[in-house]
């Protein structure tokens, strides 16, 4: 990365630095982009030539989180389950206590503050939609093994399993969002959705490897 690519990534490390504690203190919809300028001192043209709407300010990370899962297809071992992997992936994050999910101390005011805008939980809604719709493409590119071999060109399984794979993902971070803004101690609630969330992505991953005499592949608990 060349000099100007590194300072305008901190520029706009620092427009969405500003940002966020402000929207976490005040509410989304009580920021304007030109407080956020003048909290960051930037003019409001450079806040939108990096965000091109406030919206964008606040889920800084959106690309990222976007492509996580179809990366995390794309880029698995060979011969891995999808499935496997993206529950792995959740579980690590969940007993590790990433920031990234959530676990941390501003995390209740962040989910409070998506909460309490529309327009924030519209554009999570859209997130989780392009996210799947990037899992989909993943699985379509780089299939899981099953007893009927691939799939052909075209078919609806792809949309089908990220549907299902996605779908239990983000209940699984809601379900961890919802125990702890009603008070329950992160330590609890991270426990009790781990649990939940291995079961219920090991059910998908015997079902997707059901073979004609039910026969079928269960996920190993990770340590």
């Amino acid at each position: 990365m060349g000099l100007r690519e590194i300072k305008k990534q901190q520029t706009r490390t620092a427009i969405a630095d500003a940002a966020l504690p402000l929207f976490l203190k005040h509410g989304f919809d009580q920021v304007t982009v030109a407080e956020v300028a003048r909290q960051a001192g930037v003019s409001t043209n450079t806040v939108f030539n990096y965000f091109p709407t406030k919206e964008d300010l606040f889920f800084d990370r959106q690309a990222e989180v976007e492509g996580h899962l179809g990366a995390l297809v794309r880029n698995r071992a060979p011969g891995t389950c999808p499935v496997e992997t993206i529950c792995n992936d959740l579980l690590a994050a969940v007993r590790h206590d990433d920031p990234t999910i959530g676990l941390h101390p501003d995390a209740p005011r962040f989910w409070q503050v998506i909460h309490d805008s529309a327009a924030l939980r519209a554009r999570e809604r859209e997130i989780s939609e392009r996210a799947e719709t990037a899992l989909t493409t993943a699985l379509a590119e780089h299939p899981p093994n099953t007893p009927n071999g691939p799939d052909p060109a075209d078919h609806p399984m792809p949309a089908l399993l990220a549907g299902a794979i996605a779908g239990t993902h983000r209940a699984a971070l809601r379900e961890l969002q919802r125990r702890i803004l009603s008070g329950e101690s992160p330590t609890d609630a991270r426990d009790r959705v781990a649990t939940a969330a291995f079961q219920a992505f090991n059910l998908l991953c015997s079902g997707l490897h059901a073979d004609a005499n039910q026969t079928s592949q269960e996920l190993r608990l990770p340590q």
